[in-house]
């Protein structure tokens, strides 16, 4: 449902975050595209991310797979939002791989549109609360050697649904 993020330590230069909202990408299509995404489901797969980083406890690699609807609604607000993200989204089901790729870009690059975005410059104690369900967010790793360091919880709530 949602993330807190509790930042203790940060670079004296960069490591912002960037927030982009998933309502104002799905609110920016036009009617046509809107329509065609309504119906499709994409598959969300962190193999290709996780590879080599984390183990389950029996000791074989597990990593998160799952399919969901590219347009969903907001339990609580209603709204509809897009439901896709550059790092795990590797394909929408009902398209071949070339119009998969073609219609993932195009909404790739909708979300990083700057006029979609938020950017929040963390300060030793800054805590932010987002809802993962229709806001994504972007670590700028601007900041190397220096570091960040906090915590971070994911509050457990209802899921994406169409």
């Amino acid at each position: 449902m949602g993330s807190i993020l509790h930042l203790h330590q940060v670079p004296a230069v960069g490591g912002d975050t960037l927030f982009a909202s998933m309502y104002a990408v799905y609110e920016s299509l036009s009617e046509p595209v809107r329509r065609m995404l309504n119906r499709l489901t994409a598959v969300h797969d962190g193999a290709h991310y996780y590879v080599d980083r984390y183990e389950s406890g029996d000791g074989t690699k597990a990593y998160p797979r799952a399919e969901h609807p590219v347009v969903c609604t907001h339990p609580v607000t209603g709204r509809r939002y897009v439901f896709v993200n550059r790092t795990f989204t590797t394909h929408i089901t009902q398209l071949s791989r070339a119009e998969s790729d073609a219609v993932l870009e195009m909404l790739y690059r909708q979300v990083e549109t700057p006029e979609f975005q938020c950017r929040f410059t963390w300060r030793a104690g800054s805590m932010a609360f987002w809802d993962n369900r229709c806001v994504q967010h972007q670590a700028v790793w601007d900041y190397f050697p220096e570091r960040r360091y906090g915590h971070r919880i994911t509050v457990k709530g209802e899921g994406p649904r169409p």
